[in-house]
């Protein structure tokens, strides 16, 4: 099967990379920046397409790996040409094959979702993490299993999805990566407020992080969780309201708590965390100032 790429940022230069390294053929690139598709084609040691129409011809699969709110009108591109017995992919952790592809096997052809589980953060470099990543794929048609077996084969771990869990699986990802950062960002900032700089307060935290983190993923989060929610220590979860600033840094706080609290009780089923549930429901903490900011 020959794969070519319209769209040559990051995950396009990162995927044709890793199809070409596993002997995957790869046709080449297209995209409207002639510079991008060059360089891509360079990288992956493949062709530059300057028409978009010649990249579909020559290949029996097209990723097209551009930003999300471009892929519809990309797909309607694409339908000025002959896409019959095509197979057109999209990497969106968001979208159904449905609906980034709507009419599509009234064209004669197959869409498919295939989403890389990992930050693809380097044109150059990322390929490399790939081989360990996990792939999600959704879509209709007769290409799952084909597409499983040749990520498997190339070494990473593969699953299909329904399409109806394809928000729910973004959503997932969204908590575990993206809002991860806005944890840490609260607790450094709480660092700086105790005179830290940001880079020793990441400094001071990371071996916190690895450590949980590994405890994280070798046990999972019920055997993983330590701290006062844990405890059921209300006097520490009191006093950590009292010392954030902001409304919004108390819910942002309490509310993180509640879900702890719902771990908590899986792992310490006879633990009484009667006075944290009354303090955590609470709108707002005892002694909270109507005109905090």
């Amino acid at each position: 099967m020959k794969v070519g790429f319209v769209g040559a940022g990051k995950v396009g230069c990162s995927l044709g990379k890793f199809f070409a390294c596993g002997g995957i053929p790869v046709t080449g690139y297209f995209s409207r920046r002639r510079e991008s598709s060059k360089e891509a084609a360079l990288f992956t040691g493949t062709k530059e397409y300057t028409e978009i129409g010649c990249l579909i011809r020559d290949s029996d699969a097209v990723f097209l790996t551009v930003p999300d709110g471009a892929i519809f009108s990309v797909y309607k591109e694409l339908g000025k040409s002959d896409i019959s017995e095509k197979i057109l992919c999209h990497c969106s952790g968001v979208l159904t094959a449905a609906e980034a592809f709507p009419d599509i096997a009234r064209r004669g052809a197959y869409g498919y979702s295939i989403h890389p589980l990992i930050p693809v953060s380097s044109k150059v470099s990322s390929y490399r993490e790939l081989a360990g990543a996990f792939f999600c794929i959704e879509g209709e048609g007769p290409h799952l299993s084909l597409w499983k077996n040749l990520l498997e084969c190339l070494g990473a771990r593969a699953r299909v999805l329904r399409a109806c869990d394809k928000v729910r699986y973004h959503a997932a990802c969204a908590i575990s990566s993206n809002l991860m950062c806005a944890l840490i960002w609260e607790s450094t900032e709480l660092l700086k407020g105790c005179g830290f700089s940001e880079k020793e307060a990441l400094e001071a935290l990371a071996p916190l992080m690895r450590a949980n983190l590994e405890h994280l993923i070798a046990s999972g989060p019920v055997d993983a969780l330590t701290g006062a929610v844990e405890r059921g220590d209300a006097d520490t979860v009191q006093r950590h309201l009292d010392c954030l600033e902001s409304r919004e840094e108390k819910e942002f706080y309490r509310l993180a708590s509640k879900k702890l609290l719902e771990i908590a009780a899986l792992k310490n089923p006879l633990r009484d965390y009667t006075e944290l549930e009354k303090l955590l429901k609470r709108e707002k903490s005892p002694g909270e100032n109507e005109n905090v900011k």
